[in-house]
């Protein structure tokens, strides 16, 4: 019986890696327990802020206003059990913020057209994770129920040491849902520095598509039911062939009208297609990662003149661009290797390009405050190897400088561990 397994890769991951040492041969999800497993990850975060929270009002961007938040962005809990070697069960539960609970909450969209109160949780109580996989060979696996869609580097390893700085990297989070989840089957494959997933999954729905999170908040959620009447195909490619590199590919392609109860999209397929490229590169020192992800939607004027007349319903109201585009890259060195500790300490630089508006269709208006670049300097102390204390300040620039920059102090400390197994 194993007390604690210190790092490891949570039951979604594809296969498990060191951190920050080369990367070894492709190992199952699977491995390192007899019959059962409990875990968790999670992360605190403190934040101060030199801008007030509406950018789109004045003319010039947000205002000058300090102010500062402290929050508990997430805690999850995870589980496996094999009810024999080749069919095992999966769940996670996920708590955002504190839990469920009720808060006014401004909200603001483009150049300030509509400002009020909303009321909506303070936090979220979500199934992450809620699957059964039936293991035939180490090339072929299925799995059924509801899990993870890897498309892009921050869903495919997202747990808070698998990243820099001390919340996910802003450009995935502004485009997709974060972290993606959704229901369907998926067949999984391991082979030589090579692993796959292919998934037909519940697709999104154009109710919740925005200016600012393009199809973000797409992901179906504000009804009981999910409508499946157009699901979506997603897939991921991993190769891991060349020492201390690993390089993803991965896509997703899906229509969403007919995922609403509105009939007024009835003529339209609101087609989303999104293509992402990652790189990681991770040594016994250096740690450096880059990614690049471009969306398309169809119908996108259409969809954004329909999203307008619910204006005033639970869902959004603001147009949705054709195109969003992100790429980012970060780098951190290990400086306590220099004075030979146990211990690692990281100065870590990042940089993130992301518009969710980078290209809309002819008739609709452009918005300018949604192309975004953000500088961010800091520090990761890994207290432990599953253990991380993180500091950093960064810098966001709004349309090349055109509006007022946004700064942001931040601190946190993440943590992922197997409490228990057998």
């Amino acid at each position: 019986m194993k007390k604690t397994i210190i790092f490891f890769a949570l039951s979604f991951s594809l296969s498990a890696f060191a951190q920050n040492d080369s990367i070894p041969e492709i190992v199952t999800e699977w491995d390192g327990y007899q019959k059962f497993r409990i875990g968790s990850y999670g992360e605190m975060l403190f934040q101060q802020m030199n801008y007030g929270a509406n950018r789109y009002k004045a003319t010039d961007g947000a205002p000058r206003e300090n102010r500062a938040y402290l929050s508990i962005p997430r805690t999850v809990f995870a589980g496996d059990y094999k009810f024999r070697d080749d069919i095992i069960f999966s769940t996670e539960i996920e708590f955002e913020y504190g839990g469920t609970g009720a808060a006014m909450e401004y909200e603001y969209t483009e150049a300030g057209e509509y400002e009020g109160f909303e009321v909506e949780k303070a936090g979220e109580v979500a199934l992450e994770q809620f699957h059964i996989t039936k293991r035939f060979f180490p090339g072929l696996n299925l799995r059924v129920g509801h899990f993870i869609v890897p498309v892009g580097i921050t869903n495919a390893h997202h747990e808070p040491i698998f990243f820099f700085g001390t919340s996910r990297p802003e450009g995935e989070r502004a485009l997709l849902p974060s972290t993606w989840h959704e229901t369907g089957v998926s067949v999984i494959g391991y082979l030589p520095k090579l692993k796959y997933e292919v998934m037909l999954v519940t697709g999104l729905s154009p109710n919740g598509f925005s200016t600012e999170n393009w199809v973000g908040s797409g992901k179906q959620g504000v009804l009981e039911n999910i409508v499946a009447t157009d699901p979506a195909v997603a897939a991921r490619v991993e190769y891991s062939g060349v020492t201390s590199l690993r390089l993803g590919v991965s896509g997703y392609y899906g229509n969403t009208t007919r995922n609403t109860t509105k009939p007024a999209y009835a003529d339209l397929k609101g087609t989303v297609s999104i293509v992402s490229a990652d790189a990681q590169y991770l040594s016994e020192n250096v740690t450096a990662r880059a990614n690049f992800i471009y969306g398309d939607l169809s119908d996108s004027k259409a969809i954004s003149d329909e999203n307008r007349k619910l204006f005033r319903s639970s869902f959004g109201g603001t147009p949705v661009a054709k195109n969003a585009m992100t790429y980012a890259v970060e780098a951190g060195y290990n400086i306590s290797s220099f004075f030979d500790l146990d211990t690692k300490l990281y100065p870590l630089f990042r940089y993130e390009y992301y518009n969710t508006a980078q290209k809309v269709e002819e008739g609709e208006k452009n918005f300018p405050r949604y192309k975004r670049d953000l500088t961010t300097f800091g520090l990761n102390y890994y207290i432990l190897p599953n253990l991380v204390a993180k500091a950093d300040y960064s810098i966001r620039r709004i349309d090349n400088g055109n509006y007022n920059s946004e700064n942001t102090f931040s601190m946190g400390v993440a943590y992922t561990a197997w409490f228990f197994s057998k």
